[in-house]
């Protein structure tokens, strides 16, 4: 009898790892949402709920190009001073019309995402070093372009972006829902989804399988930093003002905790799309629940470090099992 229940009660033990790094996330948000609904006033209120969906739709953006990249066992610690960068470069040219203006800031974020692909892909740094430079380098550039100081922006076009809605819903809602379904089709549903987690999984293999590592690694980056303008164009949008110094502050560090509370290992070789919309909205929840029981945002901060913590702990638990 010992020898039946032995290996069952282990099979469970290792199971249940897997159980909480697969849908841990969802419970955890689902939990907050009911704790907010009984012990927070005016919580499930309309406005209340679209301020939270607003406030997480730019880290929602953000992470799912940090996804794509930490899929590929990488990381990008600039996505903060791209969308600092992106914010920077709408002003120049914002006198030729707010979408010329908003493509030299996608631009931008592209070019960012193919210097910080090429570092990594050809010139074979490691991706935490070759990103930290752009980490510093890209908010000291956005503040060149800035001149230094905020710039107070008045075009209508580019303000409803921040504020606008359609159909009701806030079209920065819209923008963060089209891509994560565009994120989700191209990890599931496409060649290139595939090779991505490959390379991340096991890239001495993928180099032996053919697969063109360099092309996808600089197209992780590239899509990354793409993502991050597009998220620095929201923000710039919503604060009606270019402020390179603010923009995008610690926003790498959202999106990581984002990615790796909603299940993508830092190992590579797995991405986890909804997970990573679920791990944003859960740190978004945890800072709401924490600043409307009158705690300071120290408080979140620490928090969501915990919760990191259990989360790599728990994805460590996953792979010794």
């Amino acid at each position: 009898m010992t020898t039946d229940t032995a290996p069952a009660l282990g099979g469970r033990r290792a199971a249940l790892p897997r159980l909480v790094s697969d849908y841990g996330v969802y419970a955890a948000v689902l939990v907050l949402l009911a704790y907010n609904a009984v012990f927070t006033p005016y919580f499930l209120d309309a406005g209340n709920l679209r301020t939270q969906l607003v406030q997480a739709a730019p880290i929602v953006i953000v992470a799912l190009g940090m996804a794509l990249v930490i899929g590929s066992e990488g990381i990008d610690l600039s996505v903060g001073s791209v969308m600092a960068l992106a914010a920077a470069v709408i002003p120049l040219y914002l006198g030729f019309g707010m979408w010329p203006a908003v493509l030299m800031a996608l631009l931008a974020g592209i070019a960012a995402g193919l210097f910080n692909g090429t570092l990594v892909a050809v010139v074979g740094l490691q991706p935490i070093v070759a990103t930290l430079a752009l980490l510093v380098a890209g908010r000291g550039l956005a503040l060149v372009f800035a001149g230094g100081q905020l710039k107070q922006l008045h075009n209508p076009e580019l303000l409803a972006l921040g504020d606008g809605e359609l159909a009701g819903v806030p079209v920065i809602v819209l923008a963060a829902a089209g891509l994560t379904l565009a994120t989700a089709i191209l990890v599931g549903r496409t060649t290139y989804g595939r090779q991505l987690v490959a390379v991340g999984g096991n890239r001495p293999a993928a180099v032996l399988a053919g697969l063109p590592v360099r092309r996808i690694l600089i197209t992780a980056y590239v899509l990354c930093g793409l993502f991050a303008a597009v998220a620095g164009v929201f923000a710039t949008a919503r604060l009606t003002a270019s402020d390179p110094s603010a923009i995008g502050n610690l926003a790498e560090l959202s999106a990581i905790t984002a990615v790796v509370v909603g299940g993508t290992p830092l190992t590579g070789g797995r991405v986890r799309v909804l997970g990573t919309v679920a791990g944003a909205m859960l740190m978004q929840l945890v800072r709401a629940t924490l600043i409307k029981h009158d705690l300071p945002d120290s408080a979140a901060q620490m928090a969501q470090a915990a919760i990191i913590l259990v989360a790599v702990y728990v994805a460590r638990e996953r792979r010794t099992r």
